[in-house]
Formats: C-alpha cells, structure tokens, sequence
C-alpha cells in the first residue's frame, strides 16, 4: 500500500483539496446537526413507527404487517467499523460527515499509520440504513375485491439508491408505490461505507442483514414476493450483491422475484470514468455537470424535449474537469486491486449471466454524463438475446437519476405500464 501511496501522492492531495472546495457553498448546512424534520419528514405518522433499540439507529421499520422478523434484529450489531481498504486512519469524530470522504483520499497520500491520539473515523451512524413503508390504507380500496389489493399489498417493492442517495432523496418513490398500495422498502449505501469497504466489513454485513430481512418476509407464507427498483450503477451493484447471497442462501428466493427496474444504469464493467463521475457526481451535487440536461430531438421533428438550461449543453467547470481527472486516474488503480476487482467480477457475472428469470425495466437518457446511454442499449440487447422480458425507455433530456423529476407523466407510465403488464398481470388500477 505505500507503493500506491507514493503513486497517488500529489493527485490524490488535489482531489481533497477541489472536493473540499467544491462542496464548500455547503458546508454551513454540513457542519449544523442533522434537522431532526429531515427525518421526520421521510417517516410514517408516529403511531404506524415501531421503534427499534437505540443501538440500531439505522435500521427503521413502519410497522409493515407480518413483519415476525424483525425480532431477529435485536441479536445482530451493526457498529462494527472495518479497518478501511487503504490502510486504517483517523479523524475527529466531530468532523462533518462531506469531509469524512475526502478525508479518506487526502489520507491515502500518507503511509498508513496509528494515531492513538483521535477515534476511528465513524460511519454516519445517524443516517438510517433503510426503512420499511407500509401501503397507504388509502390504496386498498380502489381495486374492490378483484384480489390486486391483496396481490399488491404481498409485493414489496426494494428501493436502492444511488451513490450519496439519503432515506428523504428516496420518499417520493416510496410514496408513489404505497399510494398504489404496494410495501416498500428504502435502502442507502452511505460513501463512507464504499470509500471504506473491504471484504466481509460493514458493507457487506449491511447487505446481509437487508437480504436476510427480504429472505425472511418472502418466506412468512406463500403469496409474497420482490420486485428491485435500482438507482445508477450503485443501486444496481447492490442489487447483484442481493441477488448473489440469495442463490447462496436459498436459491428458491429468486422466483419470488417477478420484476426488476432499472434507473440510469448499468455499464456491466468496472470502468474507472464511470466510477469516477459518479463520484465526482456525489461530491459537487447540484454544482456538477451530471446534474444538467440538454437539448435534445426525439427524431420526429416535433415534440422537442428540452432541459433547464435552455438548450445549451452544458460544460464542466474547470474544478470539474481537474476533480474527474484525479478520480479517474485514482479508480483506475483501486479497480485493478485484486480484492476489489474480483469482489465486483462475481457481482457483474451473476447481473449479466445469472438474474431471475422475470422481467426488466430499464429507464435512462441520452443526456445521462455518468452513465452512458449505449451502455444501457447494449447491455439491453445482451438481456433480450439471453431470453429476458425486457422493456427499454430513452427519456432523451434528463440528466442522471432524475427522470421521475424532469419528466413525472412519463415516468409514472412507464412504471405503471410495466407493473400491470409483467409483475402483476391482469390488475389495471395502478394509475
């Protein structure tokens, strides 16, 4: 590791330095406690919350029916801080959470060393891991007793989020499944887990307690089953990790699976630009490129589709550029570490070749400057050779994870178009 130290010294000291700059408009927001309505904004009225021990504070249940297992929580600890993959270091655990990231970075310059003078550096334990939500009772009646109410009110759709995504980025999703009377479930992946991740660390234990949990719901009673709703090639990556500690634990789970959606992903490849922009995404927010649409034709001539800024494709700053050429340089060393490469080699070979036999939805844009729209084009024709029901919508002009925002009516459609047709057949009341 001092060999990769040496190598990244200087690079890797700029990225601290530009990211540290770039989410400096910020940091009055940052550095204050967390506001506890930001929370409480994403949680269900106070008497539909079941409330877990203090020593779980990110894990949240609102109190979805037939939830037998949540007990089995109460033996299983989720505090436990993996040394980082680059070699342990430390900062003041006061320090805000934007600057848990960069501080790993800028400490990679650095050989590894002890420092018993501050705390291990902590892994946003005030961030909610996930959360469950239950139907809106509201929901129930709109389909009389047809049985889709039921039918709906046994699938749980699984939310993943994208790289930096919080509980609150991923209510409105969740309220647009309760409202139609599906579960669901909110999962985040904070940065600091994936900065600091390694092999049987945090990461992975996070990830086996959600699968568990899922493992455990599917299998109260015959009836109930998943559907996957994944957020750029993080959500997606998660998504395959699931997938593989489902065939490993009980290979029966995976036809309880009866559809997968698919938001601004994949690129099925380790490939350090993507990961560099999408981090570079996650550190700059509404300052990065990544966050602008473009104008775009649909190839009629007519019906135009044009972002927020006026047509005019956008450029990266100059402290952009600078930070993807550092994180790019960076990835491309990380990626090749044997562990790492492997670790991703097994969850891309089990997305490309080996996902439950349902069908898929994949919505992305051509204006998408993280994830590229060929592709997705390409990885959906691998899908639809290999036999897969698979469903594909270009949506031209917006940008990266925001197409639920940019063009709702559109989006909406697609989802309730692909519920009705593939998961729930012949139930026509999502609307």
């Amino acid at each position: 590791m001092a060999s990769l130290s040496g190598i990244l010294h200087r690079p890797l000291s700029t990225a601290a330095v530009i990211a540290l700059a770039a989410v400096s408009t910020d940091l009055p927001d940052r550095f204050s406690p967390s506001k506890p309505s930001e929370l409480d904004a994403a949680s269900p009225p106070a008497s539909a919350v079941v409330s877990e021990p203090p020593r779980h504070p990110r894990i949240s249940f609102a109190n979805p029916s037939g939830l037998s297992f949540i007990s089995k929580v109460q033996n299983l600890s989720l505090h436990h801080v993996p040394d980082s993959l680059f070699g342990s270091c430390s900062i003041p655990a006061a320090s805000p959470p934007v600057l848990l990231t960069v501080y790993r970075y800028a400490k990679l310059a650095e050989p590894a060393k002890f420092d018993d003078s501050t705390p291990p550096i902590p892994s946003s334990p005030a961030e909610v891991l996930y959360r469950w939500h239950p139907p809106d009772p509201r929901a129930y009646g709109v389909s009389g007793k047809d049985g889709c109410s039921a039918a709906k009110s046994r699938t749980v759709v699984v939310l993943l989020g994208w790289l930096g995504a919080k509980q609150k980025h991923l209510k409105r999703y969740a309220e647009w499944y309760t409202s139609r009377g599906f579960q669901a479930v909110t999962f985040t992946f904070p940065m600091t887990d994936i900065i600091s991740y390694k092999a049987g660390g945090e990461a992975e234990q996070n990830l086996e307690l959600l699968a568990n949990h899922l493992a455990d719901w599917v299998s109260e009673e015959s009836g109930k089953n998943l559907v996957f709703h994944t957020f750029s090639n993080t959500g997606w990556l998660i998504y395959g990790a699931i997938l593989e500690k489902f065939r490993k634990q009980d290979p029966s789970i995976m036809g309880k699976i009866k559809g997968s959606i698919v938001d601004s992903a994949p690129v099925a490849a380790p490939d350090p630009q993507v990961w560099a922009s999408g981090f570079s995404a996650a550190f700059l927010k509404k300052q990065s490129v990544a966050t602008k649409g473009m104008l775009s034709s649909n190839g009629s001539g007519s019906g135009m589709m044009v972002a927020a800024d006026s047509g005019v494709k956008p450029k990266p700053a100059v402290m952009e550029v600078a930070l993807l050429a550092v994180l790019e340089k960076f990835f491309e060393v990380v990626l090749n570490l044997p562990a790492i490469n492997r670790r991703l080699s097994d969850v891309l070979d089990v997305l490309s070749s080996d996902q439950p036999k349902c069908p898929q939805l994949y919505i992305y844009s051509s204006a998408d400057r993280v994830i590229p729209a060929k592709s997705v084009e390409s990885f959906v024709e691998r899908q639809q050779r290999a036999g897969y029901e698979v469903r594909a919508c270009d949506f031209v002009s917006s940008p990266h994870v925001d197409h639920f925002r940019s063009h709702p009516g559109l989006y909406t459609s697609q989802l309730t178009n692909f519920l009705e047709d593939c998961v729930l057949t012949g139930c026509k009341d999502l609307s």
